[in-house]
């Protein structure tokens, strides 16, 4: 579109006491020949919207640059139908963190001003991604215990049809096998109402059951899934929106526990599965002979919280076995009931159940590291930390180790190995991006090149960001839920899948909308390739966090838009530089970069050019501005999606321009990770250290550029950080490239 471009400064906040508003306004008119600049001292309020409103009706007006607050705020007060609006944040990161009045002051908001325009001049409007295909809007679920059954239920009350898939002859999964249960409000143990569950699923119209059967292939992306299921030697095709996977889990393995714990040593050592599913139908029993159970213990976390075997917490063993407790004491009041336990994990209203066994009489033993002993009888030696003493439990019929639980997708043939590629190489070395873990589990089959399943991230569990997004996977359009994501109790999962089906619904609607889902939420673009250009070098597909891309046969990029989260990490990684957005491009930052005035070296003004994560570094100085904590007036930021779209071509263009240093502003990378898009800071990073011999090379000190990880809640070390910074490069002196 031809653009018409208008300029308006809000003089409200402080600003217009700061700032010479008509020296700034001249970088508008004079300086770029805009013809309409305009200003205001409340440009977010009613008055000021209409203002803006009036020029796109009487003057043409479509590219708007607002020079106010932060673009993180009052979004949707500038949000104006049919127009490329850029925010110029002059408030939070130049008022209110620099001295008013001053020559630097000014400096820094011309800059942002400048750096405004010359982005919308660069920007066009968005257009959604539409595909070719109808946009399905049923879910498939894949599994059909408590949290699938519940997650598909939950989606036809909200008008959605679903495709429920249980490998099982009938539906029920683990709880099938349970006959009583300790659940909310958690005062005593529970019949298993799993039964009324299943009904109401199976004579639910909106709701197709399909049992004894597994999903053989997944192709497609949100909104344009393909599944085909098989059942009894026969397929079935569905097209779906998106795929709640609910796979629930298996039991830790007993035969891998430490032989203190007894566990094959004698028939009357069992696990806590063994016991749930010995007595479902009838009274409890000692295994070895039939007899009533007199005499048992239950060990907690045998193996769980253990780095030598499971190293979390399995949620739902102290629980389970406290209801056990129960229904042996209830079976038999004058029974010995011993629970041995490391610390007992009933949190809110489970202290309740927890009570309960106190009050029919179950005993009570902290201990760290019992010993189970098969000889002639069974016994358990516990050293008690409370009483600080030995504790011998002899002449036990029974002892019940707390086994905990392993998601179901850890199950499989791991073949991340098997994703590598020749391709991932270039001129002679090895592409350093970490894979995640894939293994072949036969749960989703996905079609992509990354792999057939969700990738086995902490402990096996898919989840996707520990932080912000529960639900989501790396996969986009898939959502896992109930103990398939973490361990949980029924409570919880009921809970999970709820919330999980929730995420399901937006994901369609969106896509359906041509818009992203999380964490760019809403965002209308996408990228798209020159394909004229690609050298097939495959680091896109490589790169990409999120198997957005699939390739062909002969490594073309395959991109799949409604997978796609908007984080830009495959512009990053593109050498040839042949991807970008339609408001977010390699050209349009790198002409921000030559935008920036950059003093003279006699004027001992130096410039240091900040790229900011937009989730993390860049809220967190829009928070120190809230503060009003002051920093260092030689930096110019620019946010990023995620440090991970970062090309090398605008470390390039910084310092040819003169620029003096280079501050890249991260989130936390590792095991651990803050990034919202999962490897994008740690890219960054690794593609940084390549940097160093180049600047080398051109007689550029290495200590030019650096890398700095923070986290949104660091915002009071950030200037600090800045400051030091913006020494170091002091020290280090001018750019030689200054003035060229």
């Amino acid at each position: 579109m031809e653009k018409k471009i208008a300029v308006y400064i809000c003089t409200g906040c402080g600003i217009g006491d700061a700032l010479d508003i008509e020296q700034l306004g001249k970088i508008a008119t004079d300086e770029n020949s805009i013809p309409i600049c305009q200003k205001h001292s409340n440009l977010c309020g009613q008055e000021g919207v209409d203002l803006i409103k009036k020029d796109i009706t009487d003057n043409g007006v479509n590219t708007i640059v607002i020079t106010a607050c932060s673009h993180r705020v009052m979004y949707d007060a500038f949000n104006f139908d049919n127009c490329i609006v850029d925010r110029v944040n002059v408030r939070e990161q130049v008022v209110w963190c620099q001295k008013p009045g001053e020559e630097d002051t000014q400096m820094m908001a011309e800059d942002y001003l400048r750096m405004g325009i010359a982005k919308v001049k660069a920007m066009q409007l968005p257009e959604p991604f539409k595909p070719e295909e109808e946009i399905s809007r049923d879910i498939l679920v894949v599994g059909g215990g408590l949290t699938g059954m519940t997650s598909a239920l939950e989606a036809s009350k909200a008008g959605y049809s679903v495709v429920l898939v249980e490998k099982e002859a009938e539906l029920g999964g683990f709880q099938k096998n349970v006959k009583e249960i300790a659940t909310a409000p958690y005062k005593d143990i529970q019949d298993n109402d799993i039964k009324n569950l299943i009904d109401a699923v199976t004579n639910n119209t909106k709701i197709k059951v399909y049992t004894g059967a597994t999903v053989e292939r997944t192709s497609g992306s949100p909104g344009i899934f393909k599944t085909v299921i098989k059942q009894n030697g026969s397929n079935a095709e569905h097209r779906v929106g998106a795929i709640v996977l609910a796979a629930g889990w298996k039991p830790y393995d007993p035969t891998k526990l430490n032989k203190r714990l007894g566990f094959g040593e004698s028939p009357n050592v069992i696990t806590n599965v063994m016991f749930e599913e010995s007595y479902k139908e009838g009274r409890i029993t000692r295994p070895s002979d039939g007899k009533d159970v007199a005499n048992i213990a239950f060990l907690q976390c045998a193996g769980s919280r253990d780095p030598k075997h499971l190293p979390y917490c399995s949620a739902v063993c102290c629980i389970t076995a406290l209801k056990q407790a129960i229904r042996v004491k209830r079976q038999n009041a004058d029974a010995n009931v011993y629970m041995v336990y490391k610390e007992l994990r009933t949190p809110g209203q489970s202290e309740d159940i927890y009570r309960k066994a106190q009050e029919e009489g179950v005993i009570f033993i902290r201990c760290q590291d019992p010993e189970v002993k098969t000889g002639e009888g069974l016994t358990v030696e516990a050293n008690d930390e409370l009483l600080g003493e030995t504790v011998i439990m002899e002449d036990l019929d029974m002892v019940v180790l707390a086994t905990g639980m392993v998601p179901v997708s850890a199950f499989g043939k791991d073949i991340t190995q098997e994703t590598k590629e020749e391709g991932e190489k270039k001129d002679g070395e090895e592409l350093e991006v970490p894979l995640d873990v894939i293994r072949r589990s036969n749960l989703l089959n996905l079609e992509y090149r990354q792999g057939p399943e969700l990738p086995a991230l902490s402990n096996d569990f898919p989840d996707s960001h520990f932080i912000c997004f529960p639900y989501e996977s790396r996969r986009t359009g898939i959502y896992p839920a109930g103990c398939v994501r973490r361990p949980m109790g029924i409570s919880t999962a009921t809970g999970d899948a709820t919330g999980a089906v929730m995420k399901a619904i937006q994901c369609i609607e969106l896509t359906a909308r041509g818009a992203a889902v999380h964490p760019r939420a809403g965002d209308m673009t996408y990228p798209e390739f020159n394909m004229s250009r690609c050298t097939q070098c495959k680091r896109c597909t490589v790169e990409c966090p999120f198997g957005a891309i699939n390739e062909d046969e002969k490594a073309n990029p395959l991109p799949q838009p409604t997978r796609c989260r908007r984080c830009g990490v495959c512009m990053g990684a593109c050498p040839e530089r042949i991807i970008s957005f339609k408001n977010y491009s390699v050209p349009m930052i790198g002409d921000m970069i030559k935008s920036i005035g950059v003093p003279e070296e006699d004027e001992e003004k130096p410039r240091i050019l900040v790229l900011a994560c937009e989730n993390d570094a860049y809220p967190a100085l829009d928070m120190a501005g809230l503060h009003r904590m002051q920093y260092n007036a030689w930096v110019r930021v620019i946010p990023l999606r995620c440090l991970g779209s970062m090309n090398l071509v605008w470390i390039a263009d910084t310092l040819s321009k003169g620029i003096d240093g280079v501050l890249l502003l991260g989130c936390k990378h590792g095991d651990d990770y803050q990034c919202h898009f999962i490897k994008g800071s740690e890219l960054a990073s690794i593609r940084l250290s390549k940097v160093s011999e180049t600047l080398n090379r051109l007689a550029l000190e290495s200590e030019r550029v650096r890398f700095e990880t923070v986290s949104i809640t660091d915002y009071d070390r950030l200037p600090a950080l800045l400051d030091e910074f913006a020494a170091a490069i002091d020290e280090v002196g001018p750019n030689p490239f200054k003035g060229w």
